[in-house]
């Protein structure tokens, strides 16, 4: 079992900056698939960005260049730095650990990301 408490949400203007902490229970990297998802009022959950248990980095189309996801091993911990961001990235951002050959998947609980002026 993993616990995950993202933190670090907040209102933002457009072109400012803002860092998203993923807090998680247990050692995570090289073990399970990291993830930032968001889900906006109305719209599926989707991938924002990835690092993978291999060290792979995955981002979806829209994020690129002006997000980065990142961790730190020894506080068990996922970041998303958010630069640049738009109204359009207004969601609410989960944390999720996962390990699909085990059919485990855990989430946070989510924390709201305004973008606003």
């Amino acid at each position: 079992q993993v616990q995950l408490v993202e933190s670090g949400g907040g209102l933002v203007q457009p072109g400012g900056s803002l860092r998203l902490f993923c807090a998680a229970s247990t050692s995570i990297f090289s073990v399970y698939d990291m993830g930032w998802y968001r889900q906006a009022p109305g719209k599926q959950r989707e991938l924002v960005a990835v690092i993978t248990s291999g060290g792979g980095l995955n981002y979806a189309d829209s994020v690129k260049g002006r997000f980065t996801i990142s961790g730190d091993t020894a506080e068990n911990t996922l970041y998303l730095q958010m630069n640049s961001p738009k109204p359009k990235d207004t969601a609410v951002y989960y944390c999720n650990a996962q390990r699909q050959l085990f059919r485990e998947s855990y989430w946070g609980q989510g924390t709201q990301v305004t973008v606003s002026s």
